[in-house]
């Protein structure tokens, strides 16, 4: 007696991934300008690849065809900043300078970059954190590290040359620079009043040499 058997279904197959198309590199530079500020407006986790197609006047499927997703893009995005900040401060670092001259520099770079990077300084800020937990971003804690290494390094070497008060708590002092410096990037705006260059020597005036008239 013949049986009934149910008949097969076709297994449902995964939606086909676009292939990525090789946009020109000035396109490509504008698309990721446009997530920097979105990501840094409204945060990684709240950011949406729509939203992202939106502020760039496109549709969410053809910024696929670009990128694989927002993940990609904050990866270029942060690569290229702290790829750019390291050649900065490494012809710095190997530029045989005193102490004083060394933070001069430093201090002037990282305006440099906020002036060049100010949307991706933004997100370094806000999520590099809870990011460098995940294995595609654990570059930034490498960067952090070696950030540390390189200020604390100067400022060690400015107190043993008697440049820097032998008082000074050096840890303590590298925290207020460094968030001094890149806290910047949340009011800093390209093409403003001021160069970069010119808000480094007011803060490094403030800074080395204080606020207070000297009698």
């Amino acid at each position: 007696m013949p049986t009934n058997k149910p008949t097969a279904r076709p297994t449902a197959q995964p939606p086909a991934k676009k292939p990525q198309v090789s946009a020109s590199p000035e396109r490509r530079r504008e698309l990721l300008d446009t997530a920097a500020e979105v990501f840094a407006a409204q945060g990684y986790n709240a950011t949406t690849v729509r939203k992202i197609a939106d502020a760039a006047g496109m549709l969410a499927g053809s910024l696929y065809y670009h990128f694989d997703s927002k993940e990609s893009m904050l990866d270029e995005i942060l690569s290229a900043f702290l790829t750019e900040l390291w050649q900065g401060y490494d012809t710095v670092l190997a530029a045989g300078l005193g102490p004083r001259e060394t933070i001069e520099a430093l201090v002037t770079e990282s305006f440099r970059e906020i002036d060049r990077h100010r949307a991706a300084v933004a997100i370094y800020q806000k999520e590099s954190r809870h990011l460098s937990a995940q294995p595609r971003f654990h570059y930034l804690s490498n960067s952090q590290q070696k950030f540390e290494k390189a200020w604390l390094g100067t400022l060690e070497r400015g107190v043993a040359a008697k440049v820097f008060r032998a008082d000074l708590d050096i840890r303590l002092t590298y925290r207020f620079v460094r968030d001094t410096v890149w806290v910047a990037a949340s009011w800093y705006r390209p093409g403003g009043q001021h160069s970069p260059e010119e808000i480094a020597r007011q803060y490094l005036s403030m800074v080395l040499d204080g606020i207070a008239v000297r009698s």
